[in-house]
């Protein structure tokens, strides 16, 4: 791909030179003597390079190294300077400019730095894509998990987020469905407007229908004023209900008609409310036997259920919970202002094959709690003995846990520590790990 170079030089001999020269060597090239028009052209051109003269009439090289930056950072400025103003070169090389020739020029030595820049160009590149590569790829660093299972949640959430589908999220409590659901409104359009979460399990069935709708003065006693409902106020936005089975069946017509009509009355009033809010619904309860036991209607189930989103238990993907256990002793430390250095491969392992019920919730309330009450800097199978009753024996080694480890460092480690205790037998090391030998193997291969 020819490469972009902008020369401004008010020699009308030089420019011309320097343009016969560059497109010799296959650049394109866009040459002016005024820095006015350069900087114009600029604006509306992708340019990787500037070679700028330092004194001309009107805008200095130094006005342009500023402007220029200020148009398109991105964008290399090399200074062409007379001997007298080299001094000024280097001070424009200490706002930015990545180099200076002195004149006359020498055209084999032009070239090299105009190859270097664009190696330098390329790098920064390459740096950058990486840098929006890894944010992508770690776009859920609220949703810990490298498991197989929750990079094929993470899949779903990118492909539905931009959409304006609706979505059901399933899973057991403490699953982390809440989560998911911001996820998905975060990397919607819809992000810089409202989220707004709602738990219909801690509503009456006489209020439910008032906090979604809302209602005007007088709807009912104690009703003293006008009031918008959930649905006004995540207008633009979106509306996660939790627990969705939980809603009454007079709510679930009305909940219906504003999944297809985008419109409703409030409680109490005829003026229909005509909202553009996306509907994220979660339960953990199975709706389709609910349908069959005449407690959910089954056209609401479909309206809901356009992208449906299975969220694993902790106990299907016990390869992440190292990686949680690192998350959580590194937060609540620093929370409740502890030097928690690690936890023993004991406690680790005692953990990592617990059935945790609650699952990540309870695994980090259990944490939170383990990490408050250790008097230790190693956490050890004293401190979780209290939560866990029962647990395989493991040899008494330590992890140590520090504040700048990665999460895949403490998983090559725990991995390491599994295939010491099978004696290099992956199937058992697999086995200890909570884990499959292909993800083991696949793992060891990264």
């Amino acid at each position: 791909m020819a490469r972009n170079i902008l020369i401004i030089e008010d020699d009308k001999n030089t420019k011309e030179g320097l343009k016969k020269f560059l497109e010799t060597a296959k650049y394109n090239i866009a040459a002016f003597e005024k820095a006015e028009n350069a900087l114009n052209h600029l604006k509306n051109n992708k340019v990787d390079i500037i070679l700028s003269d330092m004194k001309m009439p009107g805008m200095n090289g130094m006005e342009v190294l500023k402007k220029s930056q200020e148009i398109s950072p991105s964008t290399l400025v090399i200074i062409l300077t007379a001997y007298g103003t080299v001094d000024n070169a280097v001070e424009a090389m200490k706002l930015g400019a990545y180099d200076y020739l002195t004149k006359p020029l020498n055209l084999e030595k032009l070239a090299l730095v105009i190859q270097r820049a664009l190696s330098y160009r390329k790098l920064k590149e390459d740096y950058e894509s990486l840098k929006k590569e890894i944010s992508e790829r770690n776009s859920f660093e609220n949703i810990i998990g490298q498991s197989k299972k929750m990079k094929q949640v993470f899949d779903v959430i990118s492909q539905v987020a931009p959409t304006k589908a609706t979505v059901l999220i399933h899973g057991e409590s403490g699953t982390g469905k809440e989560l998911i659901a911001k996820a998905i409104h975060q990397r919607s359009d819809r992000k810089d407007k409202n989220f707004i979460a709602v738990q219909c399990s801690t509503l009456s069935r006489g209020v439910i229908e008032s906090e979604l709708f809302g209602h005007e003065k007088g709807a009912f006693t104690g009703a003293t004023e006008s009031k918008q409902g959930r649905f006004e106020l995540a207008n633009g936005g979106t509306l996660f209900l939790d627990e969705i089975s939980e809603i009454p069946p007079s709510v679930q017509v009305k909940l219906l008609r504003v999944l297809e009509e985008r419109e409703f009355e409030r409680v109490g009033g005829t003026k229909t409310i005509k909202v553009d809010t996306r509907i994220i619904a979660a339960t953990n309860q199975d709706l389709e036997k609910l349908i069959k036991e005449g407690k959910f209607r089954e056209d609401l189930y479909w309206r809901l259920n356009v992208v449906k989103i299975e969220v694993p238990p902790l106990r299907e993907r016990r390869e992440d919970i190292p990686l949680l256990i690192h998350s959580f002793i590194k937060e609540s430390s620093r929370a409740n202002k502890k030097k928690i250095k690690g936890i023993s491969s004991k406690a680790l392992i005692v953990l990592q094959n617990h059935d945790w019920r609650g699952n990540v919730r309870e695994l980090k309330n259990a944490v939170e709690s383990i990490v408050v009450l250790s008097n230790k800097e190693i956490i050890g199978i004293g401190e979780i003995s209290s939560y866990v009753k029962e647990y395989r024996e493991a040899d008494d080694g330590a992890i140590n846990i520090k504040g700048t480890m990665h999460l895949e460092e403490i998983e090559k480690i725990v991995i390491d520590h599994a295939l010491k205790k099978a004696k290099g037998n992956k199937s058992k090391a697999a086995e200890i790990l909570g884990i499959s030998r292909k993800t083991l193997h696949r793992k060891l291969s990264n």
